[in-house]
């Protein structure tokens, strides 16, 4: 079946009022009423602007249809979302109307695929309760699910911390209207998460419509950027600047992690962007992660004569040593 845009059908905003509503269902029903019009596809056009008003006048149909979401388009294949029809697992929908057979035949599969089936009420099946098909109760749907990034330091990511978000939850209001309200959530980041890692709030984002329960917050964790490390995954990256003799004698040398300070130790003869691992040095989790440590030759400034006269000793000593030997050149 094909997805059916209420909202394309009698021309208004999916933001609209009751009230906009109202005022294009009047227009196009005297537009298209079989008895005064001479459009050639009045009778289907008034029964499609009378099936978009039965579901948009209704602020309760109105959530329902809504909940699909916006990623349908008029025309397209339509398949209903898991609960939705009259199968719904576990949900309860709209009481229907009473209406006749021939009432009930104005209506599309569309429609039916959403409020329930209005298949056993043309056979004549009004369950004793008022209900299609002996379903009881008023409409409940789950508020929809939302999803929130969350940017954090490396340092929460590693110790843990509680954080205070302010984020817009959608509304349906008595007119059904759709409007937000800001909500203050304390969130505990969990010590270990990672980033794109998703932690999710059961029941704190859209309310649900009829007693409906709530749908969950999902929080899609960011990092900040550090000014030393950089994450990937539970592994983190360093470079780690060290000095000519440090790198030719070897040493031993302090290095920040984001757990404190650890020695390490340089080899001798260690060369700029050789990687060294201090493992289980990372982010924690069931298996740790490493700490990579990238390093970095730096030479000491020679801004004086006694600097100078030592870095003229080395070439001295040193000028048979071509670095760049290995370019040819």
């Amino acid at each position: 079946m094909e997805y059916k845009d209420y909202y394309k059908i009698l021309g208004v905003a999916r933001d609209a009022t009751q009230d906009d509503i109202k005022r294009a269902y009047r227009k196009l029903a005297r537009k298209y009423h079989p008895d005064v019009s001479k459009e050639p596809d009045a009778e289907q056009r008034f029964k499609e602007v009378n099936e978009a008003n039965e579901v948009l006048k209704d602020p309760e149909k109105r959530a329902q249809y809504d909940a699909l979401g916006t990623g349908w388009h008029a025309g397209d294949e339509f398949r209903p979302p898991p609960g939705y029809g009259a199968g719904g697992d576990g949900r309860r929908w709209q009481r229907a109307e009473r209406m006749s057979p021939e009432e009930a035949a104005q209506f599309s599969d569309f429609f039916s695929s959403i409020f329930g089936d209005l298949g056993g009420m043309r056979g004549g099946g009004m369950g004793g309760d008022g209900g299609f098909g002996g379903r009881a109760g008023g409409f409940a749907s789950r508020g929809s699910d939302q999803t929130a990034r969350v940017r954090i330091s490396l340092e929460d990511a590693y110790h843990g911390a509680t954080r205070q978000l302010s984020l817009e939850v959608p509304e349906i209001d008595a007119k059904g209207r759709v409007s937000s309200r800001t909500r203050t959530l304390n969130v505990r980041i969990p010590a270990g998460v990672t980033e794109g890692q998703q932690i999710r709030l059961a029941g704190q984002a859209g309310g649900g419509v009829g007693g409906g329960e709530a749908g969950d917050l999902y929080l899609e964790v960011e990092f900040a950027p550090h000014p030393l490390f950089r994450a990937e995954g539970r592994d983190l990256h360093l470079r780690l600047p060290i000095a000519p003799w440090e790198a030719a004698l070897g040493a031993t040398v302090s290095v920040p992690t984001l757990g404190g300070k650890v020695s390490l130790k340089v080899p001798a003869g260690a060369q700029s962007n050789q990687r060294l691992r201090l493992k289980g040095r990372g982010l924690p989790g069931k298996t740790p992660g490493d700490t990579y440590v990238q390093l970095e030759i730096v030479n000491p400034p020679a801004t004086d004569a006694s600097a100078k006269a030592a870095f003229e000793a080395l070439a001295e000593r040193f000028k048979s040593f071509n670095p760049r030997a290995k370019l040819g050149v």
